[in-house]
C-alpha cells in the first residue's frame, strides 16, 4: 500500500515539474514589435520620433510617438548612444539581460544522461520483476493474488441451494479455525479438495465463501495462468506458488480452471517435455511429494473432471470430490431469494412459481433471470420489479429476445401458426408429454415461432412412453402442415435433427427395442488433450447397421402415425389453435385447456395406449409380407405332401397296373 502511495506522489511531483517548465518556457511577451535596423533607429532618435527605449544588454525595444508603435532592433556596442537619446528627450530604461533559470541550466545539461539512465533502469526493473509482476526474469514467479481476511466480503451466507457442498467446505473451514478439535482423534487436514460441476453451479462462489469464513491466507490463481510459451515456466510458477504457500501457512490456494494444466498425460504432442506436463508432474510433487506442504490445503474447480490424470485424483493429493450439482426446486428457491435481496421487487413476486418454471437453470443463470427483470423494470422507469417483469424476463433467457421488427409475410405467418398449433396439439393429447407452457409465433432468436414445455416436477430419468411421446410432438409440427397446406417446408428442420437423434439413441445408446436387445452400439472415440469428443467408432457390422436403421425407421414411424392421427381426430382444435394465434401472436397453457375444452374430439391418451390403436405402414407392410411367406410355405408344404403321396400311388399304380394311377401323377404337373 506505501508503495502504491509513493508511486503515486512521485508520478504527481514529475507531472507538475513538467508543466511548471512548459510554462515559463512559453511565458513570454505575446506584444508584436517591429523589426527596424539600428541606423533608422538613429535617424529616428534625431528626428525626435522616438518616445521611449528599454535597453537589456545589446537588445533595445521600444514606442514611437507616432500611434505609439511598438519596435525593436539590436545595437552594438556604442558609446555615443546614451548621450544622443538624453540629448533629443527620450525616456531611457535599463534592464539586465535575461539568464535561464538554474533548473533550466541543470536540465539542458544533464537531460540526455538523465534520459538514458532512466531507460536503463526502467528495462532493469521490467526484467528482474520490478514494477508489478516482472517480465524477463520473473517468468518464474507465480500470479496469484493473496487475498486477506478484511478484503473477502462473501460467506456461506451468499451461498444456496447446494447445502451439501457447504456442509464439506464448512468442516475445512472449521479445521483451519479449530485443528484441535480433529487432530485430538488423529485426523490430518486434507491436501485437496475438488469441486466439481456444471458450469454456473457456483464453484467459484464456494470458493470465495470458503476464503470469507476461513480467516486464512487466500491465494487465487486460474490454471491458464501456468500455460506459457516456454517450457519449464509453469514447473517454476507452481514451485513459487507453494512457496509462498508454505511461508502463510496455514492458508488456501484456489486454483480455477485446473482442467488447463491437470490433464491426462500422454496424450499431447510433446511427449515427456511437453509444457502442460511439466507442469502437472511439478503440481503431483507439491500435492504430496517428498517434501509434505503442512497445513496449505488446495481447492480446485472444473467442470471436466474426466480429462484429468487419474495420478492428480488420487487420496493425499485430492482428498474430496465434491460434487456441485445444479439445484432442485428448494434449491432454485434459495438461490433467488438471495439475488432478489440486492433488487427492489414486489411482495406479490412468487419464487416458488419462479423456480418451477426454471428447470435445470444453475445459480448463475438464476441470477441473470434476476438481473434481466430489474433490467426491464427500469426500462419501464418503475419504482419496483414485479411477477410480469420476471416472467418475461424469463421468456426472453429461455428463448431469446423479441423480433418484432422482423418483416414476414402473412402466408409465413400463417404456416408457422399451423407449425407451433401441430406442436401444442399433439403435446396436450398425449398425457406422457410435458404440458405445455406458451406457444408463440413472435420471432426470438434464431427461430420464427416457439412452443415451450416444461415439466409439473422434476425428473432426473426418462422412461420409453416419455421419449417416444417427445418424438411424437416434434413431429406435430410437420405433419400439421401436411394435413392443413398438402405440402412441406424448411421449418421443421430442427425438430427433424431432435427426433432422429433421440430415436437413434433409443436403439444404439439406451437399449429401448426388443430385437437389438440391451446393447449399446457406436464407441465413441476422444481426444483427451482436446477435451471433447471427436468421432464414433463403427463396432458393428453391416448387416447390425441396416437392422439399427430399420428399427430407428420403425420407431419414427410410429411415432408420425400417432401425430398424425392426433392432428386428423382434432382438426377443429388444430384450426382454432392457429387462428388464435394468428390474433394474438402469444398463447398460454389457459388459452389451450379452453380450446381443447371446446374443440377437442378425441380422448387424451398415454403413448402406451395410443400405441395399441395404430400400427404404422411400415409394420402392417411388414405383417403383410410375413403373412405372405407364411401362406407361401404353407403351400409348398401342401404341395410337397400331395407330391409325396402321388408318387406313392404311382408306384403301387405300376405294380398293379391301373389306369386311374397315370391321372394321379399327372396332378402335380398342373
Amino acid at each position: 500500500m506505501k508503495k502504491n502511495m509513493l508511486k503515486s506522489l512521485s508520478l504527481w511531483l514529475a507531472i507538475g515539474l513538467i508543466m511548471v517548465l512548459v510554462f515559463n518556457y512559453f511565458n513570454k511577451s505575446d506584444v508584436i514589435r517591429k523589426e527596424i535596423a539600428y541606423s533608422d533607429f538613429i535617424d529616428d532618435v534625431k528626428a525626435g520620433e522616438i518616445k521611449t527605449v528599454v535597453i537589456k544588454d545589446n537588445n533595445i525595444t521600444g514606442e514611437l510617438k507616432k500611434d505609439d508603435e511598438q519596435f525593436e532592433t539590436y545595437a552594438p556596442s556604442d558609446p555615443e548612444l546614451v548621450p544622443l537619446l538624453q540629448s533629443n528627450g527620450v525616456e531611457i530604461h535599463a534592464k539586465p539581460a535575461d539568464r535561464s533559470p538554474w533548473y533550466m541550466t541543470v536540465l539542458i545539461s544533464w537531460f540526455p544522461l538523465i534520459l538514458l539512465v532512466g531507460i536503463w533502469l526502467f528495462f532493469m526493473r521490467q526484467m528482474t520483476g520490478g514494477g508489478g509482476g516482472g517480465k524477463a526474469f520473473s517468468f518464474g514467479k507465480s500470479k496469484a493474488k493473496l487475498l486477506t481476511p478484511d478484503s473477502m466480503k462473501v460467506t456461506f451466507k451468499d451461498v444456496a441451494g447446494i447445502e451439501e457442498a457447504k456442509e464439506e467446505l464448512t468442516e475445512i473451514v472449521d479445521f483451519l479455525k479449530d485443528p484441535t478439535k480433529y487432530q485430538r482423534l488423529g485426523g490430518k487436514i486434507p491436501k485437496g479438495v475438488l469441486l466439481v460441476g456444471s458450469p454456473g453451479t457456483g464453484k467459484t462462489l464456494l470458493a470465495k465463501a470458503v476464503a470469507g469464513e476461513a480467516g486464512v491466507p487466500f491465494f487465487s490463481i486460474s490454471g491458464s495462468d501456468f500455460v506459457e510459451m516456454f517450457v519449464g515456466v509453469g514447473a517454476a510458477r507452481i514451485r513459487d506458488l507453494f512457496e509462498q504457500g508454505k511461508k502463510a501457512a496455514p492458508c488456501i490456494i484456489f486454483m480455477d480452471e485446473i482442467d488447463a494444466v491437470g490433464r491426462h498425460r500422454g496424450a499431447g504432442l510433446g511427449g515427456g517435455h511437453d509444457e502442460r506436463e511439466q507442469t502437472l508432474n511439478a503440481l503431483l510433487v507439491e500435492m504430496d511429494g517428498f517434501d509434505s506442504n503442512e497445513g496449505v490445503i488446495l481447492v480446485a474447480a472444473t467442470n471436466r473432471p474426466d480429462v484429468l490424470d487419474p495420478a492428480l485424483l488420487r487420496p493425499g493429493r485430492f482428498d474430496r470430490q465434491i460434487v456441485v450439482p445444479r439445484p432442485d426446486l428448494n434449491g432454485r428457491v434459495q438461490i433467488l431469494k438471495v439475488h432478489a435481496a440486492r433488487v427492489k421487487m414486489e411482495d406479490t413476486v412468487d419464487f416458488e412459481v419462479i423456480a418451477k418454471g426454471t428447470p435445470g437453470f444453475a445459480g448463475a443463470e438464476l441470477a441473470n433471470l434476476i438481473n434481466e427483470s430489474a433490467l426491464l423494470a427500469a426500462r419501464k422507469n418503475q419504482d419496483s420489479v414485479t411477477m410480469d417483469d420476471v416472467e418475461e424476463a424469463k421468456d426472453k433467457v429461455m428463448m431469446g429476445a423479441e423480433r418484432r421488427s422482423m418483416v414476414i409475410p402473412e402466408k409465413e405467418r400463417l404456416i408457422t401458426a399451423y407449425h407451433e398449433a401441430g406442436h401444442a396439439i399433439v403435446a396436450v393429447m398425449i398425457k406422457d408429454s410435458d404440458p405445455v407452457h406458451k406457444v408463440t409465433i413472435i420471432p426470438r432468436g434464431m427461430a420464427l415461432g416457439l412452443t415451450m414445455q416444461l415439466p409439473d416436477e422434476e425428473t432426473h430419468m426418462y422412461n420409453k412412453s416419455y421419449i417416444l411421446s417427445k418424438i411424437t410432438v416434434l413431429l406435430g409440427g410437420r405433419i400439421a402442415e401436411e394435413v392443413k397446406f398438402k405440402s412441406m417446408s424448411t421449418g421443421a428442420s430442427n425438430d427433424i435433427e431432435r427426433l432422429s437423434s433421440l430415436a437413434r439413441k433409443m436403439v444404439m445408446s439406451w437399449g429401448m427395442t426388443k430385437s437389438l436387445g440391451t446393447i449399446s452400439f457406436g464407441k465413441r472415440d476422444e481426444a483427451i488433450f482436446l477435451g471433447k469428443e471427436i468421432s464414433s467408432q463403427k463396432d458393428y457390422s453391416e448387416k447390425t447397421a441396416e437392422h439399427i436403421d430399420s428399427e430407428v425407421d420403425k420407431i419414427v414411424n410410429l411415432c408420425y402415425n400417432s401425430a398424425r392421427k392426433v392432428l386428423e381426430t382434432n382438426i377443429k382444435l388444430l384450426d382454432a389453435a392457429a387462428n388464435m394465434l394468428m390474433e394474438k401472436e402469444t398463447i398460454n397453457r389457459q388459452d389451450l385447456d379452453e380450446l381443447v375444452k371446446t374443440y377437442a374430439t378425441g380422448k387424451m391418451n398415454s403413448f402406451s395406449e395410443m400405441l395399441d390403436e395404430i400400427k404404422p405402414a411400415s409394420i402392417i407392410a411388414k405383417t403383410k409380407e410375413k403373412n405372405a411367406l407364411i401362406a407361401s410355405k404353407a403351400l409348398k408344404d401342401d404341395v410337397s405332401s400331395t407330391a409325396t403321396k402321388t408318387t406313392k400311388t404311382v408306384k403301387v399304380s405300376k405294380a398293379t397296373k391301373t389306369p386311374k394311377a397315370k391321372t394321379t401323377a399327372k396332378t402335380p404337373k398342373k
